[in-house]
C-alpha cells in the first residue's frame, strides 16, 4: 500500500493505476532477486554485490575507475509498462567508505 501512494504522489495518477502499478512492483521483486541471483553466479562471483545506488545509500562511493561485475536486465513496474532497464553490480572490493 505504500508503494501504491508513492507511485499516485510521482506520477499524479488515479489510484486504482497506482495500485495495479505497486502489484506489478511487487511481483517484480521475486523475480529481479532471480535474475541477479543467476547472473551473479553466472559471473562467478562470490562478494557482496550492490548497485552504484545502493552503495551509495549504505554510506560507500565506487572508487572512480571501477568496472561493474556484472549486470542484470531488471523489471521496473512503477511506470506501469513492464518496462526493464539494465542494472550494473558492483563489488565490496570496488568500493570505499565516504570520509
Amino acid at each position: 500500500m505504500t508503494t501504491a501512494w508513492k507511485i499516485f504522489r510521482k506520477y499524479k495518477i488515479c489510484f486504482s493505476e497506482a495500485l495495479h502499478r505497486a502489484w506489478i512492483c511487487a511481483k517484480a521483486v521475486e523475480v529481479n532477486a532471480h535474475r541477479i541471483q543467476t547472473a551473479k553466479q553466472e559471473a562467478g562471483i562470490t562478494e557482496q554485490t550492490e548497485t552504484w545506488h545502493r552503495w551509495k545509500e549504505l554510506g560507500y562511493e565506487v572508487v572512480h575507475g571501477s568496472k561493474s561485475l556484472f549486470g542484470a536486465e531488471l523489471i521496473y513496474g512503477a511506470k506501469g509498462d513492464g518496462a526493464t532497464y539494465k542494472a550494473r553490480f558492483f563489488g565490496r572490493s570496488q568500493v570505499q567508505a565516504v570520509a
